[in-house]
């Protein structure tokens, strides 16, 4: 399965349900150690063997399967605890050993069918949702963010675990980098936002600057950034960053940024060339408290000086923000 199927596992096992071949949901809640997968990881497993997804790498998965099978039979849930060997973490490419602990959840006798649609719904339309269990009696609740600061941390910090009783599943919308300007920094940029864990998107109305050649199997939009972002639709699990100098390309998507939940945005340039852009949002109409919003000059200040290094202190920084909410 490829990396984009491995984080479909909630709508493969709702698929499989509703095709009548039953689904049960074997989900990672805590781990010890060196373990081969975090927690929230997932496993899907039908009622014919079919598998999508891991919870072990592969060292426990036969008998998580021979679980979820039985689950599917009884129609009860469990708690699995594993312990990986040395030699058989090893396997994995592990160090060291650890342990694991996993739930098996019999959609439909478990897990209600209607709470994973309403789930895989959420999370079609890039609604961050948490999944929560009561490990001793079973009660289950889907929560959005807002509700409670303790979950809005791990919203933040794409932290699924036990607290307490419960077990917290986190489900997130995959994180996105809209880079406004096809210039050098985004050349570096690009491709450490996506070992990062982004979808980027490059928008720049140049098609000089943004060409295939120079940015080979990246997304590229050629709108200007009003319309591009518009397009795309901007969230809290979306950053936006400005790189061209040019007031004509960088303030529209700058004005859409802050009309949205981005989670970041950031814009490079000088401290007189943000100065002269505050003046500019001011004018306009922004409040000090929106402008204050733009992180600027982007980046961390680290000395950087070449397109590569200023590429690394505006990774450093979006994920700064991002975990920490600074």
């Amino acid at each position: 399965m490829d990396s984009a199927g491995h984080d479909r596992i909630p709508e493969t096992a709702l698929g499989w349900h509703r095709a009548g071949t039953g689904a049960a949901l074997a989900t990672v809640i805590e781990t010890w150690g060196s373990a081969p997968r975090q927690a929230g990881s997932q496993l899907a497993v039908s009622g014919a063997g079919e598998m999508a997804g891991s919870v072990s790498g592969g060292c426990v998965e036969g008998a998580v399967v021979e679980e979820a099978l039985a689950a599917l039979g009884d129609g009860r849930s469990r708690v699995l605890t594993f312990g990986v060997s040395d030699e058989e973490a090893f396997a994995v490419g592990l160090a060291c050993g650890g342990t694991i602990r996993v739930l098996v959840e019999p959609v439909g006798a478990g897990m209600p069918e209607p709470m994973l649609a309403d789930l895989v719904a959420a999370r079609a339309a890039r609604r961050p949702l948490a999944y929560l269990v009561n490990l001793p009696d079973w009660a289950r609740r889907l929560e959005a963010p807002g509700s409670d600061a303790g979950l809005d941390a791990r919203f933040r910090a794409d932290k699924s675990g036990v607290e307490g009783d419960a077990f917290v599943g986190i489900h997130n919308p995959p994180l996105r980098m809209v880079i406004v300007g096809a210039v050098h920094v985004a050349q570096s940029l690009v491709g450490m936002a996506r070992a990062c864990g982004y979808d980027p998107v490059i928008v720049d109305p140049r098609e000089a600057f943004g060409s295939a050649a120079r940015f080979p199997g990246e997304e590229i939009c050629h709108d200007w950034p009003d319309e591009a972002l518009a397009t795309i639709g901007l969230d809290r699990r979306t950053a936006v960053i400005t790189l061209t100098h040019d007031p004509k390309i960088d303030d529209p998507a700058i004005r859409a940024a802050l009309a949205s939940d981005v989670f970041y945005l950031g814009c490079l340039g000088s401290g007189r060339t943000h100065g002269k852009r505050v003046a500019r949002l001011a004018e306009a109409g922004y409040s000090e408290a929106g402008i204050a919003r733009i992180h600027a000059p982007v980046g961390l200040d680290i000395g950087a000086r070449s397109p590569g290094e200023i590429a690394v202190s505006i990774i450093a920084e979006v994920t700064r923000v991002l975990r920490r909410g600074e």
